[in-house]
């Protein structure tokens, strides 16, 4: 079962604010040189491309998917998959500014596992409970811990 990452205005901003950070970088100084040469701007709109599509592709194009025998998380040219067996609990975290994080909300689950460099791994599927039932479907041993014992610590 395959599930689409939540996007929030906040991550719409951050991709906006990024994409006119690089097109500043790239452009001022071309237009600062007076008459660039062809090569000049072959080279900034290649590098402009480039570094436009990695971050739309990154942050636009995630997707979590729930196999038969491991979680696949792919988000860009992130890819991970995360075996049942190795997962031990799933909470819900606002706290996106950590870790390793495919992810374009900060609504999100960080699903912790013992194989990870980390040790977890932060998502935001659109549907969590959707998510979260499936899940435990798949992993029963899964420690899911709830939004409300999150909010009373």
């Amino acid at each position: 079962m395959r599930f689409r990452s939540k996007i929030d205005r906040f991550f719409i901003s951050v991709i906006f604010i990024s994409l006119l950070l690089i097109s500043i970088v790239y452009w001022i100084p071309l237009i600062l040189i007076g008459r660039p040469t062809i090569l000049n701007i072959i080279v900034v709109v290649s590098l402009y491309a480039f570094s436009a599509g990695i971050i739309i592709w990154t942050g636009f194009f995630q997707q979590y998917e729930l196999c038969e025998d491991y979680l696949y998380i792919k988000g860009g040219p992130f890819r991970s998959r995360i075996f049942y067996g190795d997962l031990t609990r799933v909470r819900a975290t606002r706290d996106i500014s950590t870790g390793y994080r495919v992810l374009s909300s900060r609504d999100a689950l960080e699903i912790y596992y013992r194989t990870g460099f980390w040790g977890s791994v932060k998502i935001s599927p659109r549907d969590k409970e959707l998510f979260l039932s499936e899940l435990d479907k798949r992993c029963s041993h899964l420690f899911i811990q709830s939004s409300s014992q999150i909010n009373s610590k």
